[in-house]
């Protein structure tokens, strides 16, 4: 009997775990914590050499490594080819990863490309108390940390006031991820116009739309593109409503997604990875609007690919640890179409009933096919979830994820499995 693969995984989850055991490949493969989850999520501070040294010890106890693979943002996905190097396995260049979660330097290498694409843009400093008059442009705008994930301290800025306003939360909160990331930009012999930088924030003019996000991988030089999934906005407020796929964007506006992301992943240089783009298709002016470049799959489309497809994006990103290219992912899915749903709360408060076991099992027997995944219980503040459960906006209280015969199918039974869950906020 031949020998299993060793793949050692960044941020091994149970979730992640299931998708990747119910791979095709599976058979072949040990999936194995280089870092588990919880010691890059929920976490007081994130040290990148104890995680370093956590994988070596545990690569060492088992002897050997075939593949590394994360599906994490940082710093998950700069440790994947930090260890990838260190043990010549496949996988993306350190630098072609940073090009992409440095966001600043991220819009610098789009705008060598698709310039007319993208916002302006402004790094700055934080902690200048003159930052705001130096950015150079007029409210609205964004402000966002050069570094952070699901949203996490961005801000539309409404006036000055409202400017130093959200500085008060970032300036208490930026470290968090600013420290860590700059230890990689430090000792990873990053470019001097990036490793220089005193800016930890940067500042862009809004871009509006439908927002999608473009998922892909490159094999060698190859640049492949294998679905598009549209992003819905809550209407009150900038946070996600849900992720939808297949996108019902007009395919000329998915191919046209598409060759952009081609020209800014050739830029940058990513090779023997998944990558996601995000976007902006603004319908009046028909024109599209590059958001952000993720260096990795999106975890948060497996459920949707395996609805569809009956398989999970985890086989791509598995084949191109393995060296290996990449199947197309076939239509033989249960459903036409899936949804990733945020049920959201908009105002703090306490939670004063959440549901129960029983409420969610009574769900699930009705829609086998759902995942549930309610992240708040009764006495919790809502202020209080931890940070890659909320944005700046709104609280995650459930993640839900159903497929469906069509649209309507699929919000009518989102919005019965919502009658059916008692929160209270007070």
């Amino acid at each position: 009997m031949a020998r299993k693969k060793n793949v050692f995984v960044v941020g091994l989850d149970e979730f992640n775990q299931e998708k990747l055991k119910r791979l095709p490949e599976a058979s072949e493969c040990r999936f194995l914590p280089a870092v588990k989850f919880n010691e890059i999520r929920d976490v007081g501070d994130i040290s990148i050499p104890d995680l370093l040294n956590a994988a070596d010890d545990r690569i060492k106890k088992a002897g050997r490594i075939d593949a590394v693979v994360s599906y994490l943002d940082f710093p998950g996905s700069v440790l994947v080819p930090i260890i990838a190097e260190k043990y010549d396995l496949p996988g993306p260049s350190l630098q072609s990863v940073m090009k992409c979660e440095h966001k600043y330097w991220s819009r610098l290498e789009q705008k060598k490309v698709i310039p007319e694409n993208m916002p302006r843009f402004k790094p700055f400093d934080p902690f200048d108390d003159d930052a705001y008059d130096k950015i150079g442009f007029y409210p609205p705008f964004w402000i966002k940390p050069i570094k952070s994930y699901h949203s996490y301290l961005a801000y539309q800025i409404k006036d000055k006031d409202h400017f130093y306003e959200c500085l008060k939360e970032v300036r208490e909160h930026i470290d968090f991820m600013s420290e860590p990331f700059s230890y990689i930009v430090s000792e990873y012999n990053m470019p001097e116009n990036i490793s220089g930088m005193k800016e930890k924030m940067f500042a862009e003019t809004p871009i509006s739309g439908f927002q999608c996000t473009v998922e892909g991988y490159v094999y060698n030089d190859e640049i492949v593109i294998y679905g598009v999934v549209d992003s819905i906005n809550e209407k009150k407020c900038p946070s996600f409503a849900r992720y939808q796929y297949p996108s019902l964007h007009p395919y000329e506006v998915q191919y046209r997604m598409a060759e952009l992301s081609r020209q800014v992943i050739k830029q940058i240089g990513i090779k023997n990875s998944a990558f996601n783009v995000e976007y902006f298709y603004n319908e009046e002016k028909n024109k599209i609007y590059l958001l952000e470049v993720n260096p990795r799959m999106s975890q948060s489309h497996a459920t949707m690919f395996e609805h569809v497809h009956g398989i999970s994006h985890h086989q791509i990103m598995l084949n191109l640890a393995l060296d290996r290219r990449p199947l197309p992912l076939e239509y033989e899915g249960a459903f036409h179409i899936s949804a990733h749903f945020m049920l959201g709360a908009f105002e703090p408060g306490v939670v004063k009933k959440a549901p129960s076991q029983r409420e969610t099992g009574r769900l699930k027997k009705k829609y086998p096919e759902m995942i549930i995944k309610v992240t708040v219980k009764e006495g919790m503040r809502l202020d209080d979830l931890a940070e890659h459960h909320t944005d700046s906006y709104s609280y995650v209280l459930a993640y839900i994820e159903m497929g469906a015969g069509d649209e309507e199918e699929l919000l009518e039974k989102y919005n019965d499995v919502v009658d059916g869950l008692s929160f209270e906020i007070g």
